[in-house]
Protein backbone atom coordinates (compact mmCIF):
# COMPACT_ATOMS: atom_id res chain seq x y z
CA UNK A 1 0.00 0.00 0.00
CA UNK A 2 2.85 2.40 0.78
CA UNK A 3 4.33 1.75 -2.68
CA UNK A 4 1.01 2.51 -4.41
CA UNK A 5 0.61 5.77 -2.45
CA UNK A 6 4.13 6.84 -3.36
CA UNK A 7 3.48 6.14 -7.05
CA UNK A 8 0.23 8.10 -6.88
CA UNK A 9 2.04 11.09 -5.33
CA UNK A 10 4.71 10.97 -8.04
CA UNK A 11 2.03 10.91 -10.78
CA UNK A 12 0.26 13.96 -9.33
CA UNK A 13 3.55 15.85 -9.09
CA UNK A 14 4.40 15.07 -12.73
CA UNK A 15 0.97 16.29 -13.87
CA UNK A 16 1.38 19.58 -12.00
CA UNK A 17 4.82 20.15 -13.50
CA UNK A 18 3.44 19.50 -16.99
CA UNK A 19 0.62 22.00 -16.44
CA UNK A 20 3.06 24.67 -15.27
CA UNK A 21 5.45 24.00 -18.14
CA UNK A 22 2.89 24.26 -20.91
CA UNK A 23 0.62 26.99 -19.55
CA UNK A 24 1.20 30.35 -21.31
CA UNK A 25 3.35 32.71 -19.29
CA UNK A 26 0.85 35.47 -19.96
CA UNK A 27 -1.73 33.72 -17.81
CA UNK A 28 0.37 34.57 -14.77
CA UNK A 29 0.92 38.22 -15.74
CA UNK A 30 -1.53 40.93 -14.84
CA UNK A 31 -2.03 43.53 -17.56
CA UNK A 32 -1.35 47.02 -16.24
CA UNK A 33 -1.95 50.60 -17.33
CA UNK A 34 1.06 52.35 -18.86
CA UNK A 35 1.59 56.11 -18.83
CA UNK A 36 3.50 58.82 -20.62
CA UNK A 37 3.63 62.53 -19.94
CA UNK A 38 5.76 65.64 -20.03
CA UNK A 39 5.35 69.33 -19.35
CA UNK A 40 7.59 72.29 -20.13
CA UNK A 41 6.97 75.97 -19.47
CA UNK A 42 9.30 77.13 -22.23
CA UNK A 43 11.22 75.61 -25.12
CA UNK A 44 12.98 77.93 -27.52
CA UNK A 45 15.50 77.68 -30.31
CA UNK A 46 17.01 80.51 -32.33
CA UNK A 47 20.34 81.20 -33.96
CA UNK A 48 22.95 80.16 -31.39
CA UNK A 49 20.35 79.64 -28.62
CA UNK A 50 18.54 76.57 -27.32
CA UNK A 51 16.45 76.71 -24.14
CA UNK A 52 14.34 74.28 -22.14
CA UNK A 53 13.05 75.93 -18.95
CA UNK A 54 10.93 74.26 -16.26
CA UNK A 55 10.87 70.95 -18.16
CA UNK A 56 9.78 67.88 -16.18
CA UNK A 57 11.36 65.41 -18.56
CA UNK A 58 9.45 62.25 -19.53
CA UNK A 59 7.16 60.46 -17.08
CA UNK A 60 8.11 56.78 -16.55
CA UNK A 61 5.79 54.19 -18.09
CA UNK A 62 4.94 53.01 -14.58
CA UNK A 63 3.63 56.47 -13.68
CA UNK A 64 4.49 58.61 -10.68
CA UNK A 65 4.82 62.37 -10.40
CA UNK A 66 7.33 64.94 -11.67
CA UNK A 67 7.36 68.66 -10.84
CA UNK A 68 9.67 71.57 -11.55
CA UNK A 69 9.64 75.36 -11.29
CA UNK A 70 11.84 78.34 -12.14
CA UNK A 71 11.41 81.81 -10.67
CA UNK A 72 12.22 83.74 -13.85
CA UNK A 73 13.99 83.71 -17.20
CA UNK A 74 15.35 86.58 -19.27
CA UNK A 75 17.12 86.22 -22.61
CA UNK A 76 17.49 89.67 -24.14
CA UNK A 77 15.43 90.11 -27.29
CA UNK A 78 14.01 86.57 -27.15
CA UNK A 79 12.01 85.95 -23.97
CA UNK A 80 11.36 87.15 -20.45
CA UNK A 81 8.91 85.57 -18.00
CA UNK A 82 8.25 84.88 -14.33
CA UNK A 83 6.98 81.94 -12.25
CA UNK A 84 7.47 79.07 -14.69
CA UNK A 85 5.97 75.83 -13.35
CA UNK A 86 5.35 72.37 -14.81
CA UNK A 87 4.03 69.05 -13.52
CA UNK A 88 3.13 65.64 -14.93
CA UNK A 89 1.75 62.54 -13.22
CA UNK A 90 0.16 59.17 -13.86
CA UNK A 91 -1.57 56.72 -11.55
CA UNK A 92 -4.65 54.54 -11.38
CA UNK A 93 -6.59 55.07 -14.59
CA UNK A 94 -5.42 58.55 -15.62
CA UNK A 95 -2.45 60.74 -16.47
CA UNK A 96 -2.32 64.53 -16.48
CA UNK A 97 0.12 67.37 -17.17
CA UNK A 98 0.05 71.10 -16.52
CA UNK A 99 2.34 74.01 -17.29
CA UNK A 100 2.08 77.75 -16.66
CA UNK A 101 4.06 80.95 -17.08
CA UNK A 102 3.43 84.53 -15.96
CA UNK A 103 4.41 88.00 -17.21
CA UNK A 104 5.45 86.68 -20.61
CA UNK A 105 7.20 88.78 -23.26
CA UNK A 106 8.50 87.30 -26.51
CA UNK A 107 10.64 88.91 -29.22
CA UNK A 108 10.97 92.29 -27.58
CA UNK A 109 7.28 92.59 -26.77
CA UNK A 110 5.86 91.34 -30.06
CA UNK A 111 3.92 88.74 -28.05
CA UNK A 112 2.95 89.41 -24.42
CA UNK A 113 0.60 87.86 -21.87
CA UNK A 114 -0.14 88.11 -18.17
CA UNK A 115 -0.72 84.37 -17.80
CA UNK A 116 -0.27 81.41 -20.14
CA UNK A 117 -1.35 77.95 -19.00
CA UNK A 118 -1.95 74.53 -20.55
CA UNK A 119 -3.57 71.31 -19.30
CA UNK A 120 -3.69 67.82 -20.77
CA UNK A 121 -5.16 64.56 -19.57
CA UNK A 122 -5.72 60.97 -20.67
CA UNK A 123 -7.81 58.34 -18.93
CA UNK A 124 -9.14 54.78 -19.13
CA UNK A 125 -12.75 53.66 -18.69
CA UNK A 126 -13.76 50.04 -19.23
CA UNK A 127 -10.64 49.44 -21.29
CA UNK A 128 -11.28 52.45 -23.56
CA UNK A 129 -8.95 55.45 -23.63
CA UNK A 130 -9.83 59.13 -24.03
CA UNK A 131 -7.75 62.32 -24.04
CA UNK A 132 -8.53 66.00 -23.53
CA UNK A 133 -6.67 69.31 -23.25
CA UNK A 134 -7.11 73.05 -23.00
CA UNK A 135 -5.28 76.36 -22.67
CA UNK A 136 -5.83 79.50 -20.64
CA UNK A 137 -4.38 82.81 -21.82
CA UNK A 138 -4.94 86.04 -19.90
CA UNK A 139 -4.04 89.42 -21.39
CA UNK A 140 -2.63 87.99 -24.62
CA UNK A 141 -1.46 90.66 -27.09
CA UNK A 142 0.12 89.91 -30.49
CA UNK A 143 1.68 92.77 -32.46
CA UNK A 144 -0.27 95.29 -30.43
CA UNK A 145 -3.62 93.57 -30.92
CA UNK A 146 -5.45 91.91 -28.00
CA UNK A 147 -6.38 88.28 -28.64
CA UNK A 148 -9.58 87.29 -26.87
CA UNK A 149 -10.47 84.03 -28.64
CA UNK A 150 -8.56 80.90 -27.69
CA UNK A 151 -10.15 78.41 -30.08
CA UNK A 152 -7.88 75.42 -30.74
CA UNK A 153 -5.15 76.01 -33.32
CA UNK A 154 -5.87 79.70 -33.87
CA UNK A 155 -3.21 81.00 -36.29
CA UNK A 156 -2.09 84.65 -36.27
CA UNK A 157 0.43 86.27 -38.64
CA UNK A 158 2.78 88.92 -37.26
CA UNK A 159 5.41 91.19 -38.84
CA UNK A 160 8.78 89.76 -39.81
CA UNK A 161 7.42 86.45 -41.05
CA UNK A 162 6.37 85.44 -37.53
CA UNK A 163 3.50 82.99 -37.05
CA UNK A 164 1.73 82.54 -33.73
CA UNK A 165 -0.49 79.54 -33.04
CA UNK A 166 -2.72 79.96 -29.99
CA UNK A 167 -3.95 76.90 -28.07
CA UNK A 168 -2.20 74.44 -30.38
CA UNK A 169 -3.68 70.96 -29.85
CA UNK A 170 -2.94 67.54 -31.30
CA UNK A 171 -4.68 64.43 -30.01
CA UNK A 172 -5.57 60.88 -30.88
CA UNK A 173 -7.60 58.20 -29.16
CA UNK A 174 -8.95 54.87 -30.24
CA UNK A 175 -9.31 51.53 -28.57
CA UNK A 176 -7.07 51.26 -25.54
CA UNK A 177 -4.69 54.15 -26.29
CA UNK A 178 -5.16 57.91 -25.97
CA UNK A 179 -2.77 60.84 -26.36
CA UNK A 180 -2.91 64.64 -26.39
CA UNK A 181 -0.45 67.52 -26.54
CA UNK A 182 -1.35 71.14 -25.82
CA UNK A 183 0.97 74.06 -26.55
CA UNK A 184 -0.63 77.22 -25.24
CA UNK A 185 1.52 79.31 -27.61
CA UNK A 186 3.71 78.23 -30.52
CA UNK A 187 5.70 80.97 -32.22
CA UNK A 188 7.70 80.26 -35.36
CA UNK A 189 9.65 82.35 -37.86
CA UNK A 190 12.94 82.47 -39.73
CA UNK A 191 15.38 80.36 -37.66
CA UNK A 192 12.97 80.60 -34.72
CA UNK A 193 10.80 78.15 -32.79
CA UNK A 194 9.30 78.95 -29.36
CA UNK A 195 6.79 76.82 -27.45
CA UNK A 196 5.19 78.26 -24.33
CA UNK A 197 3.36 76.14 -21.73
CA UNK A 198 3.45 72.68 -23.27
CA UNK A 199 1.58 69.75 -21.69
CA UNK A 200 1.53 66.17 -22.99
CA UNK A 201 -0.35 63.15 -21.64
CA UNK A 202 -1.01 59.67 -22.96
CA UNK A 203 -2.17 56.34 -21.62
CA UNK A 204 -2.49 52.73 -22.65
CA UNK A 205 -5.32 50.85 -20.94
CA UNK A 206 -5.03 47.16 -19.99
Amino acid sequence: MKTMKANKDVTIAICLIAILAFSPVASFAQASTTFSGRAAALRASAVGIALAVSDTGPLPASGGSLKTSVASVNVLGLVSADVLTSATSGSGSSSQSQSSIQSLSLLGGLVTADLVKSNSGASCSNGQASATGNSQLVGLVVAGQPVLAVNPNLAISAPGGISVIVNEQTSSSGGNTGSTTVNALHVTGPSLDIVVASAHSDITCP
